[in-house]
């Protein structure tokens, strides 16, 4: 099984924390998406015949696009590749571009999962992080997604904002736990360099964030978690039941994937690559056959590593019996870390290494530690 990841480059305006690739300007959008065709041609034989199980619209703001576009790219997808019948197709979308109108037409044309980015329920919280939706779009797009009979919705949480209280945490999670969704995908928030959020606190005119306030909120999530029956299945990532996320799962899990439009990423086990971040050359470079791509040839070390960073973000943990056949040569002096690190924040047992609730919110750094040179 495979996936497949569309990065559709658009969004309707900067939020200020965001560095992922993006343009508030649709001048090329009908280019992208004829180029978006195209590469799917150019590449219909990276994932050397893999049945596909997860479909994923991400960006950006796909949302942005209408059905008929989004429709296009999907039945280009379906003709080139061979397709699981119990496929899970996500749109990422925001709440102000989902009208009940929109939702029906996604519906419609197949799309059964939306990851909806609310990041947060409250006023004060999406003007911090200058949101383009409010308050009140954010929970009636949920609450039409489930009229019209979307039954997997996920949503987005944002915590540890300056904006954010330890009560105003509790209150977005209550909100949730009262509408009908079955997963949440929840980070702290991070500034990242040349971001407009980065340059605000540089000159002062928005406080750093607190990272022991986002431990609090991380501790808060858990809690809230269990008292709910919540599977926190991910270090960012929980569902009611056993409703994880297909598409995000294979990333942790090793599954191979192909990333289509710009900046999107591709893995297929023994490389990663990456589409130029820049529409124009992406768009140009396509016209004439060519995927505009950086490769990266992962050797045994790095693939220890990935072994190690993304085993532990999960409810699996890491399996030493695999780990000991696969990278014998990395297995003793990886024990020997393991004995090094703080015995509150991992479950070590014979056969699986996992990382407890008090050592979660510390699992980049417990990783970094176990790696190899």
């Amino acid at each position: 099984m495979a996936g497949i990841y569309i990065h559709i480059p658009f969004c309707k305006q900067a939020c200020n924390y965001c560095n992922f690739y993006f343009s508030t300007s649709l001048h090329f959008k009908d280019k992208l998406i004829a180029s978006l065709l195209k590469e799917i041609d150019l590449r219909k034989n990276y994932l050397q015949g893999e049945t596909i199980s997860s479909i994923y619209f991400g960006g950006g703001t796909p949302s942005i696009l209408n059905s008929n576009e989004i429709q296009k790219i999907l039945i280009k997808i379906q003709e080139t590749f061979e397709i699981d019948n119990a496929i899970e197709i996500t749109l990422e979308g925001n709440p102000d571009d989902l009208t009940t109108k929109k939702v029906h037409a996604l519906y419609e044309i197949g799309i059964n999962r939306l990851s909806i980015g609310t990041q947060s329920f409250l006023k004060e919280d999406l003007i911090f992080m200058n949101r383009a939706h409010s308050a009140k779009e954010a929970e009636q797009c949920i609450k039409d997604a489930s009229k019209v009979g979307f039954r997997n919705l996920s949503i987005d949480l944002i915590y540890g904002a300056p904006s954010q209280s330890i009560s105003s945490w509790k209150k977005n999670l209550n909100i949730l736990q009262e509408l009908d969704i079955n997963h949440l995908s929840s980070y702290a928030l991070t500034v990242e360099e040349n971001t407009p959020l980065y340059h605000l606190i540089r000159k002062g005119k928005y406080p750093p964030v607190d990272e022991n306030l986002a431990a609090i909120h991380f501790e808060i999530l858990q809690e809230w978690a269990y008292k709910h029956n919540w599977n926190h299945y991910e270090i960012s990532n929980l569902s009611r039941e056993a409703n994880y996320s297909k598409h995000n799962t294979s990333y942790w899990q090793g599954t191979p994937y192909l990333g289509l439009g710009p900046a999107a990423h591709s893995y297929n086990g023994s490389s990663r690559q990456w589409n130029v971040s820049n529409l124009k050359k992406y768009i140009d470079a396509i016209a004439v056959n060519q995927v505009p791509f950086e490769l990266e040839l992962l050797n045994k070390s790095n693939q220890f590593n990935e072994t190690i960073m993304t085993g532990l973000r999960t409810i699996w943990g890491v399996d030493k019996t695999l780990l000991a056949q696969k990278f014998p040569e990395y297995y003793a002096n990886f024990e020997k870390q393991v004995d090094q690190i703080n015995p509150d924040w991992i479950k070590n047992s014979k056969d699986v290494l996992q990382l407890s609730d008090a050592g979660r919110f510390y699992a980049d750094g417990i990783a970094a530690d176990l790696f190899t040179a």
